[in-house]
């Protein structure tokens, strides 16, 4: 497998154990996983750091997608928010995919 084909595999791991990640945070608490966290109890601030190592890029690209439609933001905004996006997610499927083939084998 080429190199740019492990890349891609790993950002499209993170972003679907990210959306999985929030989706859940959803379902628990009945809110969008957000980075505004410090009006939250400290269980639910607990709660979602920790959802927010995984649903991080999710939360950066919905944040991003909304200030285009809303605000009106330049182009190069949302190119930006999805190169960092993409990066964080790169890095969370790979820990999620060292984690699975280490349990493995």
């Amino acid at each position: 497998m080429s190199s740019m084909m492990v890349f891609l595999f790993c950002v499209a791991t993170g972003y679907v154990s990210g959306g999985l990640t929030g989706s859940f945070y959803r379902l628990v608490t009945n809110k969008p996983p957000s980075f505004h966290l410090i009006s939250e109890s400290a269980r639910t601030q607990i709660l979602g750091i920790l959802t927010l190592v995984f649903a991080g890029p999710v939360v950066i690209m919905r944040n991003a997608m909304m200030a285009q439609v809303y605000e009106n933001r330049p182009p190069y905004w949302l190119l930006l928010s999805g190169c960092i996006a993409s990066g964080w997610s790169f890095l969370s499927g790979m820990l999620v995919l060292d984690i699975v083939f280490s349990t493995i084998a």
